[in-house]
């Protein structure tokens, strides 16, 4: 592969070490070009580590450089040019536009604030570096937390690979430093001396440590606009003789051998180089809890973390590792273990390697129909609609990890973010049209999404969304969904009409929604009895439902009852439910636990039944992703479940449970998992949800076997159906 990386030629600290060490990597196994947009330290540094580099040598001629730029891709040729920074993103975008070649940059900080403290560059250089990142074909995040910032400015997640920095861990230091009884105990900070490094914050905290533990000394390495009013900070609060201004280092192993705790204030990072390069020499680290930082640093385990400009929590921690030497040589080891395993440089070359590999692909494909829309009920802060479509995701992943995908969306953004999935507004008709004319594959579903229970509006707006799929030359699959109640006879046959015509195969969650399609005359379309998509989606980790119960004062040993309710017509008697709470504690030791699919409807319901109970119960107000929703439900004895998906989860998870049935939807459910446990609302009472508890409780609260057979044999049919539409 032939890679080119363009660059401002300005670039220092960790911008410059990422660059240089990516290169050096990454032109072992392909041909490597550097092309930098200024002569100086950073293109003689890369031509002594053996890159092949040009220099554009008037760097404020930006025809001259552009011309450079131009001449070096001609020779050279690249199969992607990567950029780095504002000048090499603009003229990344130029050369693009000139020569066609797919252009990718890595973010290596929040470009709202790369010229934070100088307005009138924010205004020039920012702005139009945030035109050019617009332009890009795909981005490298440093950290997660960028990719979620870029996200939120509106970038497709699909187009964003999150790609951690990495360091040469071969010449680690064996321990920490060692010191004796009267050495001082060194703080160290190696930034740039401006305003969003935040280091009057520093100042302060460690001129409150040191006033409690007089070892304390503080090296600042850097250089900077700030560095004469940081002077003047450090006399003013009266540290000036135990903080020394060392200027700029470029030899960092020396720099962090002699640093005992490695510190970080910043307003913000990605994902900051100093740590790694402190880490690598075993020092402990302290920082504020911004960008990536998180992700390498675990408060209390590997490190400290505080609240940016948090002077006196940062102050306090300075203090505890400065006066208790065996928790700060345990914090440094914890850390340079995270570090070592999972951001070494062989892991960055590896991983930007695949997502060259990667977008390459994607590049080549976009000539053809690739992809699928996604359309269903998401963005409304339903769990159980989220869950179907986070598994619709890793559904259609599975088959094709690079499958570009689009959802229609009541909230894009959230959907972006929980899915890295691109997202339009659910009733953006054009957006849709114009997603759909590149779209291979349509999936409607799952949920019940033809039916006029609701309204007949949203039954018609379906339909529509079916019928302009199949105008725009999609393939349509309606996927492990339900269908009806209808109840209109013209919507009966409109829907027959429409599902006849546009719809290739339909695969059913309930065999109840079989029968509807049978009555209707549905003749055409391949009609298959699957499972609703939710069926194999995995619980969260057993540490973290832990946690979830504890939140709400439960222990995981616990014996619990769970009702997951609804407010829905002929919901008129909460005491019944109460009631049945109040024996099951009293009968059977199972401590009621009410827990809500959809916020915040789900809750008022909660509270009515809640509000009559006199024993003890937990009540959460809490929105929870599907896989914390299972792994809760997956710790209750029984669970007593109005939601659809409540039922699914739960059953999921292996729990036995008790439906109450306000649709067709729960009775089918009920029956096609081979149980008889559903009451229905319209004549539901006291008693039968009392024998139903006991029924269960004879059993031993023990789900049968072939339920869960039964269902994840059905989703694959959902599964090897979309497959089949994709070609794959």
């Amino acid at each position: 592969m032939n890679i080119m990386h363009f660059a401002g030629g300005g670039d220092i600290g960790g911008a410059k070490t990422h660059i240089l060490s990516l290169g050096k990597q990454l032109s072992r196994e392909n041909a490597f070009h550097l092309v930098s947009f200024r002569p100086g330290p950073f293109a003689e540094e890369a031509r002594e580590l053996g890159l092949e580099v040009t220099v554009a040598e008037h760097p404020w001629n930006l025809s001259s450089s552009l011309r450079t730029a131009l001449k070096a891709v001609d020779r050279f040729k690249p199969d992607v040019i990567h950029c780095h920074g504002a000048k090499a993103n603009m003229m990344g975008v130029l050369v693009k536009r000139l020569r066609k070649i797919p252009i990718v940059t890595t973010v290596h900080s929040d470009p709202a604030r790369d010229y934070m403290g100088s307005p009138l560059k924010q205004g020039i250089f920012g702005s139009i570096n945030m035109l050019a990142l617009r332009q890009m074909d795909f981005y490298m995040a440093v950290a997660s937390r960028m990719e979620s910032s870029l996200i939120q400015r509106g970038i497709d997640p699909q187009k964003i690979f999150v790609i951690h920095n990495g360091l040469d861990f071969s010449q680690a230091a064996p321990a920490p430093r060692q010191l004796g009884p009267e050495d001082d105990v060194v703080v160290g900070i190696a930034a740039r001396l401006t305003p969003i490094k935040d280091i009057p914050t520093l100042l302060r905290a460690f001129a409150k440590a040191y006033a409690r533990n007089p070892r304390l000394r503080l090296k600042i390495a850097g250089i900077g606009e700030d560095e004469n009013s940081l002077r003047a900070l450090a006399k003013q609060l009266g540290v000036e003789d135990r903080v020394d201004f060392v200027g700029w280092i470029t030899d960092m192993q020396s720099f962090f051998s002699g640093v005992d705790i490695n510190v970080l204030s910043s307003f913000s990072e990605t994902f900051p180089y100093s740590l790694l390069e402190g880490a690598c020499q075993r020092c402990a680290a302290i920082a504020s809890a911004v960008g990536g930082i998180p992700e390498l640093i675990t408060h209390g385990e590997s490190g400290f973390l505080f609240q940016p400009q948090d002077v006196d929590a940062f102050a306090e921690y300075i203090y505890q590792m400065s006066t208790d030497e065996a928790l700060r040589h345990r914090m440094a080891e914890g850390l340079f273990q995270v570090a070592s395993s999972r951001y070494s440089l062989e892991h960055m070359r590896k991983t930007q390697q695949t997502a060259y590999e990667r977008l390459l692909k994607r590049t080549a494909a976009k000539k053809e129909r690739q992809g699928a829309v996604i359309c269903g009920a998401y963005g409304r802060g339903n769990a159980g609609d989220e869950g179907i479509l986070q598994a619709i995701v890793a559904q259609m992943r599975g088959i094709d990890a690079e499958i570009p995908l689009t959802v229609l969306s009541r909230n894009k953004l959230e959907t972006r973010l929980k899915n890295k999935t691109d997202s339009i507004y659910i009733f953006n008709i054009p957006a849709f049209i114009k997603k759909l004319r590149k779209a291979k594959l349509f999936i409607n579903g799952g949920g019940s999404l033809i039916q006029d229970v609701t309204s007949s509006r949203s039954l018609y707006f379906y339909l529509f969304t079916l019928w302009a799929a199949r105008i725009c030359g999609c393939r349509v699959i309606m996927y492990g969904c339900g269908i009806g109640p209808i109840k209109k006879k013209h919507n009966r046959r409109l829907a027959a009409k429409v599902l006849d015509k546009n719809v290739e195969i339909i695969t059913l969650r309930d065999s109840k929604s079989l029968s509807v399609v049978e009555a209707m005359g549905v003749e055409k379309p391949k009609v298959l009895l699957a499972a609703d998509p939710t069926v194999n989606f995995a619980p969260a980790p057993a540490q973290r439902v832990e946690e979830l119960l504890r939140e709400l004062d439960l222990q995981p040993e616990q014996p619990m009852i769970g009702f997951c309710l609804r407010n829905w017509p002929g919901f008129d008697h909460p005491e019944y439910f109460a009631e049945a709470a109040e024996y099951a504690y009293e009968r059977y030791g199972l401590t009621p636990v009410f827990l809500p699919i959809e916020l915040p409807r789900d809750q008022e319901a909660a509270a009515r039944v809640t509000a009559l109970l006199k024993v003890p119960h937990r009540i959460s107000s809490k929105r929870y992703p599907a896989s914390e929703l299972i792994g809760l439900l997956g710790s209750m004895k029984l669970v007593v479940g109005m939601r659809l998906h409540s039922l699914i989860f739960a059953s999921t998870a292996g729990t036995p449970v008790i439906g109450v049935s306000y649709d067709v939807k729960v009775d089918s459910f009920i029956q096609d998992i081979g149980s008889e446990a559903c009451i229905p609302l319209g004549s539901f009472s006291k008693e039968e949800l009392l024998r139903q508890i006991d029924l269960q409780a004879e059993q031993g609260f023990v789900q049968s076997p072939q339920a869960m057979q039964r269902l994840r044999e059905g989703e694959r049919i959902n599964t090897d159906s979309a497959r089949s539409l994709l070609g794959k």
